[in-house]
C-alpha cells in the first residue's frame, strides 16, 4: 500500500518549499522499482491560496485529509514574527499523538516548535534565523551546523536547498540509498551532501590553494575507503599540520573527519547491502570498518536494524 505524504500549504507559501516534497515524493518511482508515494496538498480551508510569489494554487484537501497521512511535511513558514494558526498547530499535535512522522523544512521548523512538538529534541533551521530560533525555543537543543536533524520520528531541516537533502533522506530511510540515489541523479543533485551548514554561513573564504588541496585528498579517500585513515596520514598527504589539516577540513565539511569517514562508510555499506550478494564480512571490509562488531554497532546506531535485517528488507 502506498504511502500518503501531505504537505502543507499557507498564504505566502514559498512555492519552492512547496514543490520540493511534490517532486522528490512524486517522481515516478514505479520506473526505478519503487512504490509510489500518494501526495497530497492540503490547508485549513480548500480553495485559492496565495504564494509569495504572487500567484495562486488550488487546494483541493483540508486538514481532515491529515488523518491518512503517514508523513506530514511543514514546507517552511511565512514569517517567523508571525504566530501560525492555532488549527494548524492543532492538527499537526494530533498527528503526532498518533505516531504520524512529521517533517519541517527550512522555517518549518518553527512552526512544529511553536506547537510544543520539538521540546526535549534536537532540531535544525536555517542559519540566517537561528538566533531567533534559540530565542523563542529554549527547550529545544538546536543543531546550528545540520542540514537535517532526525529526532524520533520528527525531521527538521536547514535552509532552502538542504529541503531537498532532507526529502533525499526520507527516501533513503523508506526504500533505501539506491532508489534516493537514483531519485537524485534524475534532479540533478547530490544525493548526499558532505558536511553541514557551517560550510554556507557568510563568511571569508578560505585560500584556494587549501580548498583545491583539500578537495583533492578527499576525492582520493572516497576512492579508498576500505583503507585506514587518520588526521596525521590526512595531515601528511596535504603537506600540513594535524592542527592546521583539522581547522581546514571542519571549515570545508562542517564536522570532523572521524564522523565524515564514518558517514561515507555507512552510506557505502547501504549500497553494498542492497545491491550486492557478498556476506556481510565482506561488506564490514570493503566500507573500511575495522571489524565486524564495529560496523554492526554502527550500523544498527546509524539506521536503527541490523546491516543482515536490512540487507533482507530491501532484497525482499
Amino acid at each position: 500500500m502506498a504511502q500518503t505524504i501531505a504537505v502543507i500549504a499557507f498564504e505566502g507559501v514559498s512555492p519552492f518549499h512547496l514543490s520540493v516534497p511534490c517532486i522528490v515524493f512524486g517522481d515516478d518511482l514505479l520506473k526505478l522499482g519503487a512504490p509510489r508515494y500518494n501526495v497530497l496538498i492540503c490547508a485549513e480551508k480548500p480553495g485559492l491560496v496565495r504564494t509569495m510569489s504572487g500567484f495562486d494554487i488550488n487546494i483541493q484537501h483540508d486538514f481532515s485529509a491529515l488523518a491518512s497521512a503517514d508523513t506530514i511535511i511543514m514546507p517552511a513558514w511565512r514569517d517567523i514574527a508571525q504566530a501560525p494558526p492555532e488549527p494548524l498547530l492543532q492538527a499537526l499535535r494530533d498527528a503526532h499523538a498518533h505516531g504520524t512522522r512529521l517533517v519541517g523544512l527550512c522555517l518549518g521548523s518553527f512552526v512544529l516548535a511553536k506547537a510544543g512538538l520539538l521540546d526535549g529534541r534536537r532540531a535544525s533551521t536555517h542559519w540566517a534565523w537561528q538566533q531567533e530560533f534559540e530565542e523563542a525555543f529554549q527547550h529545544v537543543t538546536l543543531d546550528k551546523n545540520a542540514l537535517y536533524v532526525e529526532d524520533g520520528n520528527i525531521i527538521t531541516s536547514a535552509g532552502t536547498a538542504a529541503a531537498i537533502d532532507c526529502c533525499l533522506h526520507l527516501i533513503r530511510r523508506d526504500q533505501g540509498a539506491e532508489i534516493a540515489n537514483r531519485i537524485a541523479r534524475r534532479l540533478v543533485v547530490a544525493p548526499h551532501r558532505h558536511g553541514g551548514q557551517a560550510q554556507y554561513i557568510e563568511k571569508p573564504l578560505p585560500p584556494s590553494g587549501t580548498v583545491d588541496r583539500l578537495s583533492g585528498i578527499l576525492a582520493w579517500v572516497l576512492e579508498h575507503l576500505d583503507e585506514p585513515h587518520t588526521l596525521e596520514s590526512l595531515a601528511n598527504h596535504a603537506h600540513m599540520s594535524v592542527r592546521s589539516f583539522t581547522r581546514h577540513f571542519r571549515k570545508k565539511t562542517g564536522t570532523t573527519l572521524t564522523q565524515w569517514l564514518l558517514n561515507h562508510r555507512l552510506q557505502r555499506a547501504q549500497r553494498l547491502l542492497e545491491t550486492g550478494n557478498c556476506s556481510i564480512d565482506v561488506v564490514a571490509e570493503q566500507a573500511g570498518f575495522s571489524s565486524m562488531v564495529s560496523f554492526r554497532q554502527h550500523f544498527t546506531r546509524a539506521f536503527s536494524i541490523p546491516p543482515g535485517h536490512y540487507r533482507k528488507q530491501f532484497h525482499s
